[in-house]
């Protein structure tokens, strides 16, 4: 099996909870005709045409993970160098998210780029790309206090692609439910 660069596992927060993101995307996010607001797992991922082959294994460890609530309440922001920085809103709690992919990666452990980051996996929610440390926290200011935050019960993870095209969109392909209470 490979991976492909237009392929995830996600986190999406419900429709309803997008709106304040995609306040601040639409001002500061050149992805956000490509993305949804989402918290990645693994990325890279499996072609869509092997989503099949990984379901039943994915359902059948997500079945044993409980839902839990995920809270956005504060910005933070990674450097990049050269006064470039992503900025994002931090996801809690961070553990269980670490853990829920922890367990996943069991099926894809091929999978793990997102884990070789400098500082390992960190759970974000990119919401833009700044430009200038003044500029940031000029920014991050600004935004975390007026912010409203956001919380959401995590019930599923999800599949998502797009074709290959430098225009194309990511869509759901494939929904996996957590444990049912």
């Amino acid at each position: 099996m490979n991976k492909v660069y237009n392929s995830a596992v996600v986190i999406i927060p419900p429709e309803e909870k997008w709106a304040p993101i995609q306040e601040i995307r639409k001002k500061y996010d050149r992805q956000i005709n490509r993305w949804m607001p989402h918290i990645t797992i693994i990325y890279p991922f499996r072609p869509e045409a092997e989503y099949l082959k990984v379901e039943r294994d994915f359902s059948n460890i997500c079945k044993y993970i409980a839902p839990f609530e995920i809270h956005l309440e504060q910005l933070n922001y990674f450097p990049h160098g050269r006064q470039k920085f992503t900025l994002w809103l931090n996801p809690e709690p961070v553990h269980l998210i670490k853990s829920l992919q922890t367990r996943i990666l069991e099926i894809v452990p091929d999978c793990n780029d997102v884990n070789k980051q400098k500082n390992g996996f960190r759970p974000h929610m990119s919401v833009g790309q700044i430009h200038g440390e003044k500029n940031l926290l000029k920014i991050i200011n600004y935004l975390q206090d007026n912010w409203c935050k956001i919380h959401f019960l995590l019930t599923e993870i999800f599949f998502i692609s797009r074709e290959k095209s430098k225009t194309s969109k990511f869509e759901i392909k494939k929904r996996i439910q957590l444990k049912k209470e």
